[in-house]
């Protein structure tokens, strides 16, 4: 099938595309265009103008600091995935885009259009979740921030309004902090190497006791969510294989998703065992 007829527009710069899009109500945002062009290809989608950023150089690059790290939301995940800066400062993030669809989607999609387009099965969302990231956003009445908590809505839905660019994301360089440790596990669809489920979690020790623990999921519900119970359960004990076992047989989440592929349930069993897997690596990863 093919796309609607549709205007396309190329932004020379953040201010341009804002100015375009407030003009035009029927406009969308281009970026990698993994998302949104199969969309309009299936006419889920069917905006009235195009309006490329692509080119806008000052979206895209990745700068770490000793606190914490800045993602241009044009950069792609070959980019972050290959980021020597990420590595150190905050690794979840670049062995999870090494894991994201094939290597010609990597080379194309972006960290902004996937947290923008806000996909159940995405791994960005998840990841900024358990990060506690933040969002830099460009409108028409000027610049805004907010938190990864308050961004994702509902089914492809966020907190973006239809005048508004996603500039950048900013995550904690907890790769310098002592005793923080962080995983991202997933359960890929055979086809899409889309997460039917994916697990982020960090641990954070003091003394050989769990001080901060944090387990996100993602593909069971419309938006991820914290597993409050499992990261409750952990305060304060030792992170032992029978403590995470304990704890991630705790999960509180109720699943909402399901597929030919993967019902409800099967999702909410790999999300206690996944949850468990990836709250041992991080314990291992924030010992040392």
């Amino acid at each position: 099938m093919y796309s609607s007829s549709v205007d396309y527009y190329r932004a020379t710069s953040v201010a341009d595309a804002v100015k375009t899009l407030q003009k035009n109500k029927g406009a969308k945002l281009l970026a990698g265009g993994h998302s949104l062009v199969p969309a309009m290809k299936l006419r889920v989608s069917q905006p009235t103008m195009l309006v490329d950023i692509g080119r806008i150089k000052s979206l895209s690059g990745i700068k770490a600091g000793k606190k914490e790290v800045k993602i241009g939301a044009l950069t792609t995940h070959a980019t972050v995935a290959a980021s020597a800066e990420l590595k150190t400062a905050c690794p979840i993030l670049s062995e999870a885009a090494a894991l994201i669809a094939d290597q010609q989607v990597r080379n194309r999609g972006t960290m902004g259009g996937s947290l923008a387009h806000s996909d159940p099965a995405a791994d960005y969302p998840t990841l900024m979740m358990a990060l506690d990231a933040t969002f830099t956003i460009m409108g028409s009445k000027g610049e805004r921030e907010i938190e990864a908590n308050k961004f994702f809505k509902d089914l492809f839905t966020t907190a973006l309004k239809s005048d508004e660019v996603l500039t950048s994301v900013v995550v904690p360089a907890y790769g310098n902090m002592q005793g923080m440790g962080g995983a991202y596990l997933k359960h890929r669809h055979p086809a899409s190497s889309y997460a039917v489920v994916g697990v982020a979690a960090m641990i954070g020790l003091i003394g050989g006791a769990v001080a901060r623990a944090v387990v996100v999921v993602g593909g069971i519900t419309a938006n991820p969510m914290h597993a409050v119970a499992v990261e409750t359960a952990l305060a304060g004990q030792e992170p032992t294989e029978a403590n995470i076992a304990s704890a991630a047989d705790m999960m509180d989440i109720e699943a909402t998703l399901g597929d030919s592929y993967a019902s409800a349930e099967y999702r909410a069993h790999l999300a206690k065992v996944m949850a468990k897997r990836a709250l041992m690596l991080a314990a291992q990863r924030a010992g040392g």
